[in-house]
């Protein structure tokens, strides 16, 4: 697995983990803020970047999103959730978000 890969897995689970912080959904200008302040090797994580992350766990079924005008509203899924406590694993996904 290449170094790049390893982040974005990580990156992944830890925008679920922030949407179950915040309470269940988020914007992604939140996210990004939330990825900066909390996740240290992200510091310059771009809105592309959390909008590429938001898409890829949409495709997995672990968040919904709708877009209010030009802002995207990301909300954690009951499988989103399932990741978090450890039911379900998802490749592709950290499984704890520890590491970085």
């Amino acid at each position: 697995m290449s170094f790049r890969d390893f982040i974005a897995e990580h990156r992944r689970f830890y925008i679920l983990r922030l949407l179950r912080e915040i309470g269940g959904s988020a914007n992604e200008d939140v996210l990004q803020q939330g990825i900066r302040r909390g996740f240290r090797p992200l510091q310059g994580v771009t809105k592309d970047a959390v909008r590429r992350d938001a898409e890829w766990l949409r495709e997995r079924h672990l968040v919904a999103f709708d877009w209010l005008d030009d802002l995207l509203v990301v909300e954690l899924t009951e499988r989103g959730g399932d990741v978090l406590s450890g039911v379900v694993r998802v490749e592709g996904l950290s499984r704890s978000g520890r590491g970085v």
